[in-house]
C-alpha cells in the first residue's frame, strides 16, 4: 500500500507539472493533451512515466533532443515523498487524504509564485474547498476554525494595508489555510512562514541572488510553514509549552 501511496503521488506529481506551466497562462489543464514545448510533437504514456521517462531520456525530449527542466523530475518525486510521509504519519484517515490533496496544492502554489509572483485564485479557492471538507467533517470545531479564519484575515490584511509587504494571493491562502487548521494552526503558520522567510531571504541576500531591493514572494514561505505544521506541528508546540510555560 505504501509503494501505492508513493506512486500515485509521481503521477500526481507529474500533472502538477502541467498546472504549474499552464495555469498562469489560462490554458486549460486537460486540453490540449501533453506535447513537447519546443517540437509540439504530442507526447505518449511512455513519454510521461513520472522521473522514469527524465532519467531514460537524460532529460531530453525523445523527438527533438531539447531539454527538460530538472523542475519536472523534482516535483514528481518530492510529491511522492511528501505522500509516502502523510501516509506513514496519519495512516489511512480522512486527514491523510486531506493532507495529500492539500500538499500537492501547496507545491503548486509555490512554484507559480516563485516563477511568475502570483498565486492564482483558482488555486487558493481549491484550498478553500478542502477547509470546508474539514468544516463538515469536523463541525464540532467550528467555532475555532471561523476565528482561525477572521484573525488570519484580519492580521494580514492590516500588514498588507501598512506595509504593501503582502499581496492579497497572501491573503486569500492564509485564510483558505485558516479554515483547514484553525487558530492554533494558523498562529503557527503565521509565525514560522515569518522566520522562514527572513532566514531564506537572508540568505539568498547574502550570496547576492537577491539584493535588499528585490521583492521575494511570500507564497512559498507560508506553504513551507503549513508543511512544517502538518508534519511536525503537535511536537513543536508542545517542546515550546514545556520549555517556556513549565
Amino acid at each position: 500500500m505504501l509503494a501505492m501511496v508513493f506512486v500515485y503521488g509521481l503521477v500526481v506529481g507529474s500533472f502538477l507539472n502541467v498546472c504549474i506551466f499552464r495555469i498562469p497562462e489560462g490554458i486549460s489543464v486537460v486540453s490540449p493533451p501533453s506535447a513537447c514545448s519546443n517540437c509540439g510533437h504530442r507526447l505518449h504514456f511512455r513519454d510521461m512515466i513520472p522521473v522514469v521517462n527524465y532519467i531514460a531520456t537524460k532529460g531530453r525530449c525523445r523527438y527533438c533532443n531539447a531539454s527538460y527542466s530538472v523542475q519536472y523530475p523534482v516535483i514528481e518525486f518530492l510529491n511522492a515523498v511528501l505522500y509516502l510521509m502523510i501516509a506513514l504519519n496519519y495512516g489511512w484517515s480522512f486527514y491523510a487524504v486531506v493532507y495529500c490533496i492539500l500538499v500537492s496544492f501547496l507545491l503548486t502554489v509555490s512554484l507559480i509564485d516563485i516563477k511568475y509572483m502570483i498565486i492564482p485564485d483558482v488555486l487558493n479557492v481549491a484550498i478553500a474547498v478542502i477547509g470546508i471538507a474539514v468544516i463538515l467533517h469536523d463541525s464540532i470545531f467550528i467555532w475555532d476554525k471561523l476565528i482561525g479564519i477572521a484573525v488570519v484575515f484580519v492580521f494580514f490584511s492590516l500588514l498588507a494595508f501598512l506595509t504593501s509587504a503582502m499581496g492579497g494571493g497572501d491573503i486569500k491562502l492564509m485564510t483558505a489555510l485558516g479554515m483547514i487548521f484553525g487558530v492554533k494552526g494558523i498562529i503557527f503558520i503565521t509565525v514560522f512562514s515569518f522566520i522562514i522567510g527572513a532566514l531564506v531571504s537572508a540568505v539568498l541576500i547574502a550570496f547576492k541572488v537577491k539584493s535588499m531591493k528585490d521583492k521575494i514572494p511570500f507564497g512559498p514561505f507560508i506553504c513551507m510553514a503549513a508543511l512544517l505544521y502538518i508534519f511536525y506541528g503537535t511536537e513543536i508546540i508542545e517542546s515550546y509549552i514545556r520549555l517556556f510555560v513549565y
